[in-house]
């Protein structure tokens, strides 16, 4: 049997289950889907093995997903614990989850995250060459890699990093671009080891159609990693950056001939002042391809605080065009996170995607935003912790400091503006309610 991709179904005006859904959860019409995702423009990352999966759409015009990355490592090898992590991301209404496991059953761990999610689940695929052979990197065969890509497509992985714009060429450009950090991706600093240990070309790039017929055939969706990302402010938005998103964007290309669904990854750590530059950068580019950013980070100077760093890049960033913000957690750069990391990070990029939806003018975004402020007009603390983005927190603090009239809060008291002036300007409907 012949199974078409997501993109294939659409450029025949097909209508998957995966399609149906994305139109339940969004205020998108049919035809105006249809037509984004046959061009590109929109993503529903869905493995055909990937059975317990809810889909969800990523890209232009649909509201801004949320990725939780996770995974076991060599220094913290407990799988339950990160399959917990699986399981709470979820409950805190997480899109996607990345497995960037590193050590151990790999394999294990990953055909149980995907047995137990909804949510869609990418991995990078470079990592788990690396753990699964035990070899050192320059005796990584090309074999090798292909065989873990193909292990990942058939365990049910939606989307995979895949580092293929990291060329000779860019290093090249690397090397002669003065940079503070360096390379910072994982991913792309194995593949930078191995190119140079073997004096080859980037074998992900070399055989990108080898990849391409990979993807297809599992309706995998590609995820072109930015191996060149800047890791501080001062490199960001560099000749080396800009070279690799040139290579992504005619990867981009190629993915669509060969109906294989991809989105760009992006940076990173930027400037506030040069997000915007970055997000029509990879719009251009990589000709509208959805764009996933981490982050982006605007400042480097506050560890233990980087989920809020990452929040106000990302607003900023999907204001201006980002479809799919990866979370940072307050133990970046300093360890792996922990559940109560992770919660922080994941309530702090659900809310920058939603500040950002309401102001792309995502259809039905503010009325959240309107119901919470009806309930906060009519002091209904009720309503307001049903309408909260994390109720236990909101909950928890408005039972910390109790009032002595009930109906305001300990900020005010008596004093309560809310209260006073709606009795002034509603007397009417205070006096029926």
């Amino acid at each position: 049997m012949t199974f078409l991709t997501q993109m294939a179904a659409a450029r025949c005006g097909t209508i998957t289950p995966q399609v149906r859904q994305v139109l339940i959860d969004e205020k998108i019409h049919e035809n105006d889907l249809l037509t984004r995702i046959a061009e590109g423009r929109i993503v529903i990352p869905a493995n055909r093995n990937h059975t317990s999966l809810l889909a969800k759409g990523i890209g232009a015009g649909l509201t801004t997903k949320i990725n939780v990355n996770l995974g076991v490592s060599e220094d913290c090898c407990n799988v339950e614990a990160e399959l917990q992590k699986v399981r709470r991301s979820i409950e805190l209404k997480a899109d996607a989850i990345m497995d960037l496991s590193t050590f151990g059953d790999t394999r294990a761990f990953r055909k149980r995250a995907v047995e137990i999610s909804p949510a869609m689940i990418g991995t990078v695929p470079v990592y788990d060459a690396v753990a699964r052979y035990g070899k050192d990197v320059a005796a990584i065969t090309v074999d090798d890699f292909f065989d873990v890509v193909r292990m990942h497509a058939e365990d049910g992985v939606d989307f995979m990093t895949i580092h293929a714009g990291l060329t000779q060429t860019a290093i090249q450009r690397l090397r002669i671009t003065p940079r503070l950090t360096h390379i910072v991706s994982r991913g792309g600093s194995l593949l930078l080891d191995w190119m140079t240990a073997n004096d080859k070309e980037n074998p992900f790039y070399e055989h990108f159609d080898r990849l391409l017929e990979l993807c297809r055939q599992y309706d995998v969706t590609l995820s072109l990693g930015d191996g060149l990302r800047p890791g501080s402010l001062r490199d960001a938005t560099d000749a080396a950056q800009i070279q690799e998103l040139i290579f992504l964007g005619e990867l981009t290309k190629r993915c669509w001939q060969a109906e294989v669904q991809v989105m760009i990854e992006g940076p990173g750590h930027v400037p506030l002042n040069e997000v915007a530059a970055n997000m029509l950068l990879e719009k251009k580019l990589c000709h509208g391809a959805p764009f996933y950013v981490l982050g982006p980070i605007v400042t480097d100077v506050a560890p233990g605080y980087d989920h809020i760093t990452s929040a106000i890049g990302g607003a900023l960033a999907a204001a201006h065009g980002a479809d799919f913000l990866c979370y940072v957690t307050p133990a970046e750069h300093l360890r792996l996170p922990d559940q109560d990391d992770m919660k922080e990070g994941i309530i702090a990029a659900r809310i920058a995607a939603h500040a950002a939806d309401i102001a792309k003018g995502i259809p039905g975004a503010i009325d959240w935003d309107n119901a919470m402020s009806a309930a906060r007009r009519d002091l209904d603390w009720d309503r307001m912790f049903g309408l909260a983005l994390d109720p236990e927190k909101a909950k928890a603090y408005r039972a910390s400091s109790k009032p002595v009239d009930q109906e305001v809060c300990t900020m005010c008291g008596d004093l309560c503006a809310v209260k006073r002036s709606r009795t002034i300007l509603q007397p009417e409907t205070d006096a029926a309610s």
